[in-house]
Parts: structure tokens; sequence; C-alpha cells
């Protein structure tokens, strides 16, 4: 009786401190990254920077294309009033140009993207550094992408971005 008495006591015990172990709970926060990264200052003039630079490749493009499309024209047309050798030389020039828009295609494209990550990852950066820092301040130990997709199906708790919003000096 007296081990049994002993026992329901450790039992108490040790069950009372994970009780008291448990209630001292991790603090979770979210915020909606996407939506912070959109009204960042430096996020608009980078998308306006982006939009200026694809443009331009675009009128470039479009430059390339009609000289192609004018002596891919002129070759056809007078094909069968010049010789041979002209012929091949016209086609040999229409093909080149052909591999010349192509190769403008893949290059803008990759400058394009290089661009972007340039311009950006300092903007996300700075964000999450923010983030960093307002959850560090207000003590919270995990915070939660609640941007749509993520993977977070419910967001209930504690929103940083009013604060983060802050830190970065948006209104």
């Amino acid at each position: 009786m007296k081990k049994m008495k002993s026992l329901l006591i450790a039992a108490v015990m040790f069950f009372g401190v994970s009780a008291t172990t448990a209630t001292a709970q991790t603090k979770v926060a979210h915020i909606d990254v996407q939506a912070l990264i959109t009204v960042m200052p430096a996020m608009k003039s980078a998308e306006a920077e982006l939009k200026a630079l694809g443009e331009k490749y675009q009128k470039e493009y479009e430059t390339m294309v009609t000289e192609y499309q004018t002596k891919a024209q002129k070759y056809q047309t007078e094909a069968a009033t010049v010789g041979d050798a002209v012929n091949e030389e016209r086609q040999k020039e229409v093909e080149g140009l052909l591999q010349r828009i192509q190769q403008f295609q893949t290059t803008a494209g990759q400058e394009l993207q290089k661009k972007e990550v340039d311009l950006t990852q300092p903007i996300f950066e700075k964000a999450r550094t923010a983030i960093q820092k307002v959850a560090r301040a207000q003590g919270v130990q995990y915070v939660l992408d609640s941007s749509m997709g993520s993977g977070v199906l419910l967001a209930d708790g504690t929103d940083l971005a009013a604060d983060v919003k802050k830190e970065l000096g948006i209104n």
C-alpha cells in the first residue's frame, strides 16, 4: 500500500511537470509574403524596369521578324527570275536571319530572367530580414507563409503583416 501511494505521488508529479512543460507553448505567426512583396515600393520599380526591358526586347524581335519577312518575300518573288547563285545567297541570308531570331529569343529570355532575379532577390531578402526582426521582437518562434498555394490551410493566429510593413516603412 505504501509502495502504491509512492507510485501514485510520483506519477502525479511526473504528469504535473509534463503538463506544465506543455503549457509553455511555441508561438507561431503567419504572413502572406506575396502580398507583402507586391506592396513594397522596390518591387513596383523592379516590375516597371522589367516591363521596360521586356518591351525593348519585343521591339527588337519585331524588327528582326519584319526584316526576315521582307527578305523571305523578296526571295520567293524573285526566285524564278534570278540565277541559282543569287537564290542560294538569298536562301543563306534568310536562314541566317531565322537563326539570329531564334538565338535572340533565347538570349533575351535568359537575360530577362537574370535581370528579374537580380532585381527581386534583394527585395525578398529585405522582406525576410524584416519578418525575422518583427517575429523575434514579438517572441515568435515560427512564421508560416500564408500566401496562396503555400500549403497553409488555416492562418488564424498572429498576422505579422502590419508590423512588418511598419518595419519596412510601408503605409
